[in-house]
Formats: C-alpha cells, structure tokens, sequence
C-alpha cells in the first residue's frame, strides 16, 4: 500500500470519538504548558506516563504527540507578549514579537505564529507520511550489527545535542547505561546491580524515572532558585488578526520556514532552536523592509515560528522509523512507547501499523485543533500567566507522586522517585542534560543485546561490527552527530547573542 492508503487507514483509527478526545486533551495540555515559561512538553508527557499507564496504547500517543503539537504553538504566546519564551525553541520569536506587542501590533504577531504554525505543522507532517515508508523499508534489511551501530549513533546523538556540553551529555549517557544494567540478565538469567533488593529484578521502571527526572527534579531546581517572580504582560490591542499586508509578508516566510525547519528536526543538530534561528537569520535577509527588524517585523514571527513547528514533525521521523529521540520530549515518547511494549522503528510500521498510521493521521488533526483553539482563546491563555507558580510546581509534585503510587503502589518505589528526582536537580544544577540518562535506560539494554547477537553469530569476532557497509555509515554519522552539533550550537550561539545584542539597542 502506498502512503495516502496507510494515511487514510489511519485516519480511520485517529477519527474515533475517544481518539479525538485524547487529541484536544493532548493539544490543550500542550497549549497550556506551552504558554507557561519553564514548564515544557517533556515534563508533561513525564507526568502523564504513569496516569496512562493502563489506558489504550493509540490514545495515550495521539495524546503525547499533541501536546508536543501544542508545546510548540503555546511558546509563541509568551514570547510575544511576556518576552520571556515558555520553550527554547521560541526564543527567536520574543525578538520581533514583543516589539509587535509593545507597538500595539500583538494580535497580529499571535496570528501570523499561529497560521504559520498551521501551515508548516500540515506539509511536515504530510512529508512525514510520504518518507516514513522509504526509511522503513530500508531500515527492515538491518542485522544486530547494524542495530548496534543504530544505537551508538542513538547515544552520541542525545549526548551531543542535548545541553551545552559533550562531555556532560556523555556523562548523563552513562548514567542511564547503568541504570539500564539493573535487574536479570535476559541472555543468563542473572541478577546484576539488584544488591538483593527484590524490586529491583526487574530493572529501573522508565516512568518513575522520567517522572522523577523531569517532574520532582525541575520542580526541586525552581524551588532553589527562587523562580518565582511575575513580569508585565504586554495587553492585546485591537484585533488579532492580520490585515492584507501582514498576510502578503507572512505566507512566504512561512513556507521558508517549513522547509528550513523540517530537516533540522529530523537531524541530531541541537533542537529547533537551530532551525528558528535560520530562518530569522534568513528572513532578515531576503525582507524588502529590513530596517523594520529588532523593530517589530512580522517576517521575524512567521518564519522561525513556521521553523520551529515543522521541526515537530522532523523529530518524529527518526523516532518513528528508527527509534533514534532527537529531543528532549522524542526522548520521553520513546519511554511512553516503551511503557505499552511498543519499540519505535521499522518493525513498528509492519507489526503495529494501525498505531503508527493513526499517530500520524492524529497530527493533522490536531493542528486543525489547534489553530481553533489558540486564537479564540488567547485571552485564557494570557491568564495562565497569572498562576502563582509555588502553586503549579506543588501541583506538579503532588501530580507526580499520585500518579506513580497509581502504575506501582509501592513504598520502594516512592524511595525511587525521591532518590532520582534528587539526581535530577544535581544534574540540573550542575548542567548536565536530562535526556541522556532517560534514553541510555530504555536503549541500553536494547543495544547490548544486539552486541552479543553480533558476537554470538560472528564467534566473538569484533570486526563483525564493521563488516557491513550500513554499519560502517551509521557509525560514522554517529561521530558526525557529535561533531555537527558543536559547530552549529558554536555558530547559533555566536549569532544568537548578536541579534539579542542588536535588539535591546
């Protein structure tokens, strides 16, 4: 069947009323976590992987994957009228859109981000549904050696493109490698690192992990920093919506933006923040009024805006098709994946294609949500603002520690989530990245088995893990995906502080 078959196939699944009602729960979470600075998509897929723990596997996707969606709308809202950007990815757009807000002008910058955000979120998922089959169908020839060299590249992908070290995201990595050595060996039956503790045979559970890491942890880190304060909210003025210039300078930017955003999403380059600042750098360029930008220019919304959701999409195919997480929240569908017994990659698209065919026919739908949903309703955005935010991180402690009594009422296992949320400010603290440690749990097992398959088959010939050409590239791009990254984040950075520099003159 060709594509358009399987997306047809799979609107059918994501059409159902109950999947609908994930999608808007999905989205609207997103949208609501989004607006709100420091709260991102991550820590809310983290938080509602134990409540999810035992509801259908195509639902509780649909409803991760929109609030991924929405993450990436919700941003924008704060950029542009609290300058203070609710996601990294958004932080490009705080340049001209608080300028837009503070000249009276906020109704259009939210307009422009959130069609703009239609737009590029309808073709990347489109071309997510059209390259999807071609990388599965040659990611079905792989061996254990080639899966072993798709695990390195997985590993030195997280490790060089989350943070802002190598080395740290290295050290995370193996944190979560040993993690993931905890329990019975599958291969002897032995138990390692159990220390004779009975719960822990079965290994380090996934969702207390990244429930601790990214829910208790974050919440620890802004307690001990005293984030606590309130900024001035620049008020909507006038209408929100464009008027026939904004439209005739935006659409162009958006579709610019897509088609910059798409790859870089899909590539281990360090996040969308990249692919945002492209296309500003590029909207600059090619404006026929560039006076008008670190002024308010509407180019400078509607292209990194259109960049960052089509990155979304880009993530999502090398976690579909591979199981390779180039993101922080990639990195906890993955665990999300994982939680149902699914494993995301080529055998996914052939054992469970009614899944991953209604995730991505769910996407449309949800960017048809949520274009409904955010300009209507941008005032009770706003609003969320105004939460006391000793409430929301009491909230999400309290949230985080029901819903991992509901997966695993035990008391060890509570002992778990306070001992890794503790570690989870320590590497916050210390700058060390977060996605690592969850993605060396969930792959390290994985990987390690595949070496042993490889050497079981070869009789303990390490060459065997070169012999194959696919093998050969994929390691090879995993030296890339560490070296890639520290150029580009090297040169973003560099340009990054320029353009701050240039607009607070």
């Amino acid at each position: 069947m060709d594509s358009f078959t399987l997306l047809a196939n799979g609107f059918a699944v994501a059409m159902q009323p109950l999947n609908l009602l994930y999608a808007l729960v999905g989205v609207t979470l997103g949208t609501a976590v989004g607006v709100l600075p420091g709260i991102g998509p991550a820590l809310t897929v983290a938080l509602l992987l134990p409540v999810t723990y035992k509801l259908d596997p195509a639902g509780s996707l649909i409803m991760f994957a929109g609030i991924y969606y929405g993450g990436m709308y919700g941003g924008s809202t704060t950029s542009i009228l609290l300058n203070t950007p609710g996601e990294s990815s958004s932080i490009v757009t705080a340049l001209e859109g608080n300028k837009m807000a503070r000249a009276g002008r906020g109704g259009p910058a939210l307009a422009t981000a959130a069609i703009g955000s239609f737009v590029a979120g309808l073709i990347a998922t489109m071309a997510l549904a059209l390259i999807a089959p071609t990388i599965v169908k040659f990611a079905l020839s792989f061996g254990p050696a080639e899966y072993f060299a798709l695990m390195i590249l997985a590993f030195m992908t997280v490790s060089a493109a989350f943070g802002d070290s190598t080395l740290r995201g290295l050290t995370a990595l193996f944190i979560g490698l040993a993690l993931g050595l905890v329990g019975i060996d599958l291969q002897t039956g032995q138990a390692r690192l159990a220390f004779g503790i009975p719960d822990l045979l079965d290994g380090v559970e996934v969702t207390t992990l990244a429930v601790a890491l990214f829910a208790i942890g974050e919440s620890l880190s802004v307690a001990a920093s005293h984030r606590y304060g309130q900024e001035k909210i620049e008020a909507v003025k006038g209408s929100v919506w464009m008027n026939r210039e904004d439209w005739s300078r935006s659409w162009k930017p958006w579709l610019r933006g897509t088609f910059i955003g798409f790859p870089i999403g899909a590539m281990p380059a360090g996040g969308a923040e990249i692919g945002t600042f492209l296309s500003y750098s590029v909207e600059k360029q090619l404006a026929k009024k560039p006076e008008e930008f670190g002024k308010g220019a509407i180019e400078g919304v509607a292209g990194p805006e259109a960049a960052n959701n089509a990155s979304a999409a880009g993530t999502l195919v090398p976690l579909l098709t591979l199981g390779l997480p180039t993101s922080a929240t990639a990195a906890i569908m993955l665990a999300g994946f994982q939680q149902f017994g699914l494993q995301p990659g080529p055998l996914l698209f052939a054992n469970n294609p009614q899944i991953v065919w209604g995730l991505i026919a769910s996407l449309l739908v949800a960017n048809f949500m949520l274009l409904v949903l955010n300009l209507p309703l941008v005032g009770l955005w706003v609003r969320l603002l105004s939460i006391p935010r000793h409430w929301l991180y009491a909230g999400i402690l309290v949230f985080a520690t029901l819903g991992t009594i509901g997966a695993n009422p035990s008391t060890f296992e509570l002992g778990m989530l306070l001992a890794f949320g503790i570690l989870g400010y320590v590497l916050r603290r210390f700058g060390y990245p977060i996605a690592p440690v969850v993605v060396g749990l969930i792959l390290g097992p994985m990987a390690e088995q595949q070496l042993r398959r490889a050497l079981a088959i070869s009789q303990g010939d390490p060459t065997v893990l070169v012999h194959s050409p696919i093998a050969v590239i994929l390691l090879i791009l995993a030296v890339c995906a560490v070296v890639v990254p520290l150029i580009m984040r090297a040169r973003g950075k560099g340009k990054i502080l320029a353009a701050l520099a240039a607009s607070e003159d």
